[in-house]
Formats: structure tokens, sequence, C-alpha cells
């Protein structure tokens, strides 16, 4: 199955499409903030035009044809304008504020001097337009600075602006839908496991009324009472996995365990049915004591299907390893093979439902315990390191038991685990 690989096509496909929106956005606010910076130099020097017109007035005739320049200034209403003298004194501004505007005109017309905050801001924008490289226009001795206007600059940054929200509505679009989704595959997994549990249960209770029936018309017949006893592990084995689909979807009961014991329990079920040339090396059962809080029916079905899967992937001979140690609070179970290894790029992967390297796999068992360890034991699984022709590390982290323990029997496989 690819499913995932397709997956993460559609979703580079998706983000190259975004891309494209953005650079053709981008493309076109440039575009016009170009255009709109050209129409503005040209305002700009059409003021300074006016005004080095205006101050050439002949003395003789200070009334002439000045309407049109005076419409030209006075139009003017997004450009800022700053006009100095040589020495970069303020002589004059427009559309630098109401204030600063109507302080700076009554300084020119022989009133007020401007404030020394006033005169002080000014001065800084000169500095900060001749920092930038920006050649102010010449008038009749007096310097003209210009800066962009609020348009131009809000229209530069409209692109970025633009491209945060389409961006915030697409994550939280795609949080949502993915919230939603989840949601109903945990619905679809709890009914599945609900009823594969309720399907399992008519049958089971007929085997066990047929084995008890064997037991009677056969009670001297040692042979088929041998097989009576085997057929009834494989019926608590059975009886075993319809529980543990049955607390799918339910909060588990969690117990105090030892970590040491529960995991002698999996390792002496999967090795007298693992094949000959496979090698199990774990840690003795009573070699420490250490207590987590687990579901140990739920637990097992965890350990289990991490090593039929190293089993798998060893195809009959290998050696199959556990781990474990304290970190903090924590306690964590290394669990290697050395098998054919995973890719570091489906190191995650591995967990999504539907995910399978095998030819008739559904790809649900680490996604089943990705569930058990994270939902059901505030735990964590991940693949800790693995290669191709490596073997593969699996590592369960789960936190350190706060109650009392309680005692548990290994007796011979986990249907035949009690609690005391």
């Amino acid at each position: 199955m690819n499913i995932y690989g397709q997956k993460s096509g559609w979703r580079i496909h998706l983000a190259i499409f975004g891309l494209v929106i953005v650079a053709i956005s981008l493309y076109f606010t440039n575009h016009l903030a170009r255009e709109l910076r050209i129409s503005e130099r040209q305002q700009a020097e059409n003021v300074a035009n006016c005004y080095l017109a205006i101050s050439d007035v002949d003395d003789e005739d200070p009334y002439g044809d000045l309407t049109f320049f005076i419409n030209v200034i006075s139009s003017n209403k997004t450009i800022p304008i700053i006009i100095t003298d040589e020495r970069d004194k303020i002589i004059w501004t427009k559309n630098f504020g109401e204030e600063i505007d109507k302080e700076t005109e009554e300084h020119s017309n022989g009133g007020d001097p401007m404030s020394e905050a006033t005169m002080k801001y000014l001065q800084n924008e000169v500095q900060k337009l001749r920092a930038d490289g920006f050649t102010p226009v010449d008038a009749a001795g007096n310097l003209i600075f210009y800066k962009e206007s609020k348009v131009m600059t809000q229209l530069r940054y409209f692109p970025f602006v633009q491209f945060l929200l389409i961006a915030a509505f697409i994550l939280f679009g795609y949080m949502g839908i993915n919230a939603a989704r989840r949601s109903e595959q945990n619905r679809v997994w709890v009914g599945m496991a609900k009823e594969t549990a309720h399907q399992l249960g008519t049958p089971i209770s007929a085997i066990i009324a047929w084995m008890e029936h064997l037991k009677l018309i056969r009670e001297n017949d040692q042979d088929v009472l041998g097989v009576v006893d085997e057929l009834g592990k494989d019926i608590r084995r059975l009886e075993l996995v319809a529980e543990r689909f049955s607390k799918i979807g339910s909060e588990p009961k969690l117990e105090a365990i030892n970590v040491y014991h529960e995991l002698d329990i999996c390792r002496s079920y999967m090795e007298i049915r693992a094949p000959r040339k496979v090698s199990f090396e774990f840690p003795d059962a009573d070699a420490k004591v250490l207590f987590v809080d687990i579901n140990p029916p739920l637990f097992d079905w965890v350990i289990e299907n991490l090593l039929r899967n190293a089993l798998d992937a060893m195809e009959g001979k290998g050696q199959i390893s556990a781990e474990i140690f304290e970190e903090g609070d924590f306690i964590n179970i290394d669990l290697t093979d050395t098998g054919k290894g995973i890719p570091s790029g489906k190191f995650k992967t591995v967990f999504q439902p539907g995910f399978t390297t095998k030819k008739r796999g559904w790809g649900l068992g680490l996604s089943l315990a990705k569930r058990i360890i994270e939902e059901y034991h505030r735990g964590k699984i991940f693949v800790k390191k693995s290669a191709p022709g490596e073997g593969t590390t699996f590592s369960i982290r789960l936190p350190k038991s706060k109650n009392i323990p309680a005692q548990r029997k290994n007796v011979q496989g986990p249907e035949a685990v009690t609690v005391e």
C-alpha cells in the first residue's frame, strides 16, 4: 500500500501551487509598487519645480501666473515633503502630520519657532533619507526631500501580510480538517475493535462447549485429553485477544507492574513460537524492580506486535534483544532486532494506519501500538535507530509508577497471566 506516498505527493503539489500563487502576487504587487514609486517621484519633482517657479517670481510682478503652481503644491496630499536650506535647516514640511505641518508653516511665516522635538524628528528623517542614498531636488539653493507615501509603504508590505493571512487560514483549516478526520478514524477503530470482540465471543463460547463435550466422551483417552488441553490454551489466547479488542475506546484500568516481569512474560510466549535460529537476549525477570502503570493485556499486545514484526523482518534467523533503563521519571524499553531495517525517512510513517511492507498486511499493528502507548499509557513509542540491512531499535518510554505495586505471577505466556 502506497497511500502515504500519494499523500506526501499531494501535499508537495499543494505547497508548490501555493508558492506559485504567492510568487504571482508578489510580482504584480512589486510591479505596482515600482509604477507608484515612479509616479511619486514625478509628483515630487513637479512640486519641486513649482516651488522653484514660485521662488523665481519677478519682484515687479509678484502676483504673476502662480495659480497653477500653488494648486500643484496644495494638491499633494500623500507624499511627505521636507524643504531645507543647504545646511539642512528645516524650512517647511507637508504631509508629516497635521501638528507638524502647522508648526513648520507658522515657523516659515515668521511665527513661533519649531519645538525641539519636532526639529529633531525632522532632522532625523533627513539623515535617514541621506543614509539611504536619496538625492534631494535642488530648488534655488534649497533642498527638497520626500519620502514614499503611506500607501506606498502599505503596498510594499501587503504581499507579506496577504501571505501570512493565507498561510494562517490554510493552517487552521488543515488543523480543523485533520482533527475531524482523526476523530472519525478513532470512531471507526473503536467500532471495528468492539465489533471484532463481539464476533469472536460467539465461536469461542461454542468451542469451549465442544471441548467440555470431548472431555466427557473421551475421558479415558489421554491423547485426546492432551489435545483438548492444548486447545484450551489457544482458547484462552483467543479470549485474551477478544478482551484486548474490547478495551479499545474505553478507559483501561492501569496497574503498577514490574516491567522486567512483564517483558519476560512476552518473551517466554514469543520465544517458543519463534524459529529455532532466532535467539532472544532479554534481561532476567528478577534483575531489578521497576514499576510502571500499565494495562497488562494492552501492553503485552504492543510488545508482541513489535516482536512479531522483528521476526518477520529477520526471515527466520537473527537476534532480538531488549534493554530496560531509567531516565529521570521515566522508564525506557528498547527492543532491537537484526532484521532488514527501516529507511530514515519512514521512521514516523510506519506508525500511520495502512502503512505496511507485507504483501498481505493491513498496516494496523504499529498504529494501534502507538495509540495504546501514547493515549492509554501517557507514554511514547518511536523508532530510535534503524538503517536498511542493519536492524531496527524501537523504544517505548513510560512514566514511573507512583502507585502501590501489584503482584503478578508469570505462569506460561500472556494467556496465563493472573493478578493476585
